[in-house]
Order: structure tokens, then sequence, then C-alpha cells
């Protein structure tokens, strides 16, 4: 709508995540410059108040005033898990941003996982709409009731709103199937500069995000999908590569992190990912999550090799196949160490998703898990404890046994927040011991590649830097670990 001025904005303040602004590599805000894209197109001024390189709200209430905005929309990341995760830290940012623009008068709406799961929270904070779901068609059908002057209704799919004092919540939008319909995100309102100079403070060179589809089929019963649902809609390779190229040329970047919950899982487009990258002479690195099943189909790693994939992140999950099957994972454990091993032949690197925590898992489903690492010897491990998430099978397992605290502070808090074999004390020592020696395997492998005048690579090198501080905490570690075993209280 043309002179309507629309500020975006998202929860997630990087610096209030301490693990994360540790490892310095933010990405930008996916999914909120893609739903600015989309109200761009139905010519809105769009701007961004980007939380990511923010350690508060400190000049929004200027912002907002100075520019006379006629809408302010927090709309979350739903392509990043650390939204997916809805910390307590980042809901309260959220209802802070929402109570001061509402205070203002300005309407106020919400996209969130949290806002989603949790959305008459959020109306209480001050917002008028909270988007269900998949939002870009629902925030557009919003901004034009109010444009017209027309109050919220029951005619309206996809949103929550306050009718008198009661929250409404209206059915789910149908999902957006041709995903090529919508516009490439505009990366022009993020200062991507601020973003490299954050990531050349850290370990890694730097990168950005690309979404090349949206959902997962799977059934994971732990796994939530408040955002784009229990589906699979993909972009075709054509439409994916317009942004790759557009961001090559613009930023000079050539190193993207794939945000998929599984990349490359159409039946072809991988083979024609390929092909039109070659066809544009565009030579690119790029790291995915995927499914240890899904990699082992046709030559879809020879493909994937050819094509720039440098890193794999595999939910591995545990290394105890009775854990895996309670999980409805889906996968076996030989399919993990086949796809890690014929991965790694083609010079891509493999990483493990871990969880420790589920129900019924015992010190001896912990143990094969670290044996699993012992044998496949991935590249790198994320470690997490199992998170009950709304409206999952798992979440429904344990909610009787839930108190007020539902949600972590921030990633690295590993609170068990329901009544499992150990307590929070146990799997905090154990995600500690398995990461140190981890690094304390890796340390000593670079140091055999030295001796076998091989470089070792970027982790192994850390890995052998750190190698004598790993090796005691590791022992320290395990030491600690035997006397919180017979410890099942909380």
């Amino acid at each position: 709508m043309k002179g309507k001025k629309v500020l975006f904005s998202h929860s997630y303040f990087y610096p209030l995540d301490p693990k994360q602004w540790e490892n310095k590599t933010p990405y930008p805000p996916l999914a909120t410059i893609l739903a600015a894209s989309c109200l761009r197109q139905l010519q809105y001024d769009v701007s961004l108040f980007d939380t990511n390189l923010r350690h508060d709200i400190s000049g929004l209430k200027d912002i907002l005033v100075d520019n006379n905005y006629d809408y302010f929309v927090v709309y979350d990341d739903g392509f990043n898990y650390l939204s997916k995760m809805c910390l307590t830290n980042m809901r309260d940012a959220a209802k802070e941003m929402i109570k001061l623009a509402s205070g203002l008068g300005m309407k106020v709406v919400v996209s969130s996982s949290d806002s989603t799961d949790h959305y008459e929270q959020y109306i209480e904070a001050g917002a008028d709409a909270v988007l269900l779901g998949e939002g870009e068609k629902s925030l557009e059908e919003v901004l034009a009731f109010w444009n017209e002057g027309k109050a919220l209704d029951e005619s309206l799919t996809g949103i929550a709103f306050k009718k008198g004092h009661v929250a409404i919540k209206n059915p789910r939008r149908p999902v957006i199937k041709n995903l090529d319909e919508l516009p490439l995100p505009a990366w022009d309102l993020v200062d991507v500069d601020a973003y490299k100079t954050i990531w050349n403070q850290g370990k890694y060179p730097f990168a950005l995000n690309i979404a090349t589809t949206r959902g997962c089929p799977f059934k994971c019963n732990w796994c939530a999908k408040p955002i784009y649902g229990q589906r699979y809609n993909s972009r075709t390779s054509q439409h994916v590569v317009d942004e790759i190229d557009f961001l090559v040329k613009t930023y000079g970047v050539n190193r993207f992190w794939m945000c998929d919950d599984i990349f490359g899982l159409k039946p072809g487009w991988v083979q024609e990912f390929n092909k039109e990258l070659k066809s544009r002479q565009l030579k690119i690195q790029y790291k995915i999550q995927s499914r240890a099943d899904l990699l082992m189909a046709d030559d879809t790693i020879d493909v994937l090799a050819e094509s720039g994939l440098y890193e794999v992140w595999i939910g591995a999950e545990s290394g105890s196949q009775k854990i895996l099957d309670a999980m409805d994972k889906g996968t076996t454990l030989e399919q993990i160490q086949k796809s890690t091993k014929l991965l790694q032949s083609k010079g891509v690197k493999v990483a493990y998703f871990l969880q420790f925590g589920y129900l019924g898992e015992t010190k001896e489903d912990i143990y094969r898990t670290i044996e699993m690492l012992k044998n496949n010897r991935p590249d790198d491990i994320g470690i997490s404890v199992s998170y009950p998430l709304p409206e999952t099978p798992f979440y429904d397992k344990v909610k009787s046994e839930l108190g007020d605290k539902t949600n972590w502070t921030d990633s690295d808090e590993l609170a068990m927040m329901f009544q499992g074999t150990f307590n929070t004390d146990f799997y905090k020592t154990l995600h500690r011991y398995v990461h140190k020696w981890f690094r304390t395997v890796q340390g000593k492998k670079g140091l055999l590649n030295l001796l076998k005048f091989k470089a070792p690579d970027y982790m192994q090198r850390r890995s052998m830097l750190a190698l004598p501080v790993n090796w005691f905490q590791s022992i320290r570690f395990k030491q600690k670990l035997k006397r919180f075993e017979n410890n099942t209280v909380r």
C-alpha cells in the first residue's frame, strides 16, 4: 500500500544468547526480510530493526516516533532453529517491543513459533494480531483490513486477535505450495557489512543463509513444526540459484548455510541444482541438514559434493537403536555409519546432532552413543538434551511433569524440564564431558596427521592447540559423571 510505512523486527537478540554470541556466526533474519519483501511488492515502505545486532531495544522508541510508522511487525525467522526453541530471553524481549509500540498507539502484528503456540500471551502484551503458522499471506490480509478501516474478524484465516476481552483463534490458512511465487528476500534491509564484521571476530569464513524448502514430512515425535508444518514444498532450483547469483554478485559471498529442515528431499532436485550452478558458472560452498537414510539414495552424495557441499549436519541423535525407535526417527545406526563414511570419502565433513535424556534412556544407551562417535568419527558434534515443545507427541508424554518452567532462558541452559533418568546436573556434565573427550580425540588425530606429513583440518588444528586442557577436563568431567550416575533426582 503506497505511503504506508511498516517497521519489521524479530525477537532473537543474538547477544542475549551467550553460547551463540561466542560463536560469532549470526545469520540475518531470513523469514523476516522475506515477509518485508512481500509487502514491498504491494508498495509498502518497509524497514528493519535488526535485533540480531543489538543487546536490547534501546533506540526503538526514537525510531518508531521519528519515522511515523503505521505498523510494527515482530516477524521471527522461522528458518532458524534457535527461534523455534522459544527461549524466554527472546519471549521477554518480544513482549517488551510489543508493549512499547502498542503504547505509542501503533498497530502491532506478531509472527513466531512461540506466539503461534501461546498467542494469548502476545495479545495480552499488546499485539493486535498474531499470525498462526506461515505468515506472509495472513500479514498482507491483516494490513489490508486495517487500511480499509475494518476491524479484524473471524473471516481472516491464519490469525488470532482480540475481540472485546477474548482472544479469538481463527482456523489456519492453507500453505503456499508454489514457493517461486514469493519474491527474493529484501536483502538490502540487512547491514551485511555489520554481519561480516562480527564473523571476522570469530573462527569461520563468512556465510549467508538461504532456504530452498518449507516444512518436513518426517514424524520424529519430539520435533515441533509450528510455522511450516509437516509437509514439504520446494522452490525450483532456478529460483534458488537466482538468489545465489544475486548474493554472490552483490555481496561477494560464496559460502552458504542452506537452512532447510531437510535439504534436497524432492527427487531429482539436487541434480537440477548442480546443473543450474554449472550453467551459470557459479562455484560455491554450502552446508546442509539432512537424514542419514536420504543421503544413501542413488547418486545424491556424488552430486552434492560436486555442487559444492562441504558439510552435512545429520540428526544422528543417539547411538542406541532403541532410543531412535522410541523417537520415531525412522533411521538406523547402519545408515548413520554408512552415510558418514561415504560423505567423508567424497571430502564432505559430517557433523552429528546428538540428543541425551530422552524417555527411557539408560546409562548403557549413553555409552552406545559415545561408542558410535568412536566408531564413526564424525568431524563435529552438537549436543542437546530432550526439550519438550508444544504440539508434539513427546510434549504430550511429559506435560504432566512440567512445572512453571517450560522453556530455556538461552540455548546453553540444558535444563531438564521433565523427570529423566538422571538430573540436570548429570546431563550438563555429560554435555561437557562428551565435548571435551571429542575435542581430545580430534587433537590426537591432528597430531597423527602431522606425523604422517598430512595437514590437519581446521577443527583438528584448534583441538591440537587445546589438547592438554581438553584432555584434563575430559578426565575431570568423567569422574564427576560417575558421582551423578545413581542420582535420579532433579
